[in-house]
């Protein structure tokens, strides 16, 4: 019987993802990711009970302070608008996913996303509930051994496998929040761990109009309050290095050129300029084709057909080959 390692969180797609796994004939053994959270760590313990896999858990902290919080701040002080996710992803979750199979003798992992993986490639998941953006920057040797058994279903689905299986988290809520600030205040959370930045001048076509409250209060493509002649106005454009925040109106945020830096391919980086489509945020109604390149220092240049709106430095712009993942980068200015 062949071993997987399962990231286990004890939610409902971890839960099912561990039935489906024991239906195919794999001895499955659930990994917990432990961030702290006693109460969680218990839940998944008897999740894994109930459902009869082997079970353990391995103190992530100090390496998700490393490797996620600290560049997350980071960013989120100089005006990007970062995904901590697409950080942990390869860094941490399947990094210790991959290293725990070596351990124990495993020969795949496994985690309850909505995406795909065949043949070393990574796919589209269910269009309901896609999660491929979210895996963008997994290591090539992360993906060759990674089931995903819930890529082909929506998530009503997966809610009726949990109950035709009985399971006691059939109805558990969605996580939805970031796992580090599980309150989802972002300003809270910095607060506690850094000087926050001061206000500064709000910009109009390049004239002061007003005051903002700090960069960490805004995101690119926010929509700022009030109106302007009568119009809304939106956040377009943060600068940390003057400290002012630019404004738009909405036909202003859209940019037909793209740019992303440090780019993770999950093909054979292509020599030529490539045709493709491209998400610049984790959202199902933007994937206009595209023309790809790379442009130095594994920096790529992608220029749409339809114009995408606000791009937003520190998100990432992933490309995809009708339904396969080709890569993905983070989005400059």
């Amino acid at each position: 019987m062949e071993r997987i390692v399962l990231g286990f969180s004890g939610g409902v797609d971890s839960a099912v993802t561990s039935v489906l796994l024991k239906k195919a004939g794999y001895e499955v053994v659930g990994l917990y990711l432990d961030n702290a959270d006693e109460t969680a760590l218990t839940c998944a313990e008897e999740a894994a009970a109930y459902v009869g896999i082997r079970f353990d858990s391995i103190d992530i902290k100090a390496e998700l302070e490393e490797k996620v919080c600290t560049p997350f701040q980071q960013a989120y002080l100089s005006g990007e608008t970062p995904n901590p996710c697409i950080l942990c992803n390869p860094a941490v979750k399947f990094k210790h996913l991959l290293s725990y199979a070596d351990k124990i003798g495993a020969d795949s992992i496994a985690t309850g996303h909505y995406a795909r993986a065949k043949n070393g490639m990574l796919f589209k998941g269910h269009p309901e509930n896609d999660q491929s953006y979210m895996l963008c920057r997994i290591t090539l040797e992360q993906l060759r051994k990674l089931v995903l058994p819930l890529g082909q279903y929506a998530k009503r689905e997966v809610r009726a496998m949990a109950e035709e299986f009985t399971l006691p988290v059939a109805h558990k809520p969605d996580s939805m929040e970031i796992c580090f600030i599980p309150d989802k205040d972002y300003i809270g959370w910095l607060s506690k761990r850094t000087a926050l930045p001061s206000p500064g001048k709000l910009l109009l076509h390049g004239q002061e109009i007003g005051i903002h409250k700090g960069i960490h209060c805004y995101t690119v493509g926010q929509r700022f309050p009030g109106l302007i002649d009568g119009r809304k106005i939106y956040i377009n454009k943060i600068s940390s290095a003057d400290n002012t925040i630019e404004l738009a109106f909405w036909d202003e945020l859209f940019q037909t050129e793209v740019h992303a830096r440090d780019f993770n391919w999950l093909c054979e980086p292509p020599s030529d300029e490539i045709s493709a489509t491209v998400r610049v945020r984790h959202t199902k109604w933007e994937n206009p084709r595209c023309k790809a390149r790379i442009c130095g220092d594994n920096t790529v240049v992608i220029r749409c057909e339809e114009p995408v709106r606000a791009p937003a430095a520190g998100q990432s712009a992933v490309l995809y080959a009708e339904d396969r993942v080709l890569g993905g980068g983070f989005i400059l200015t």
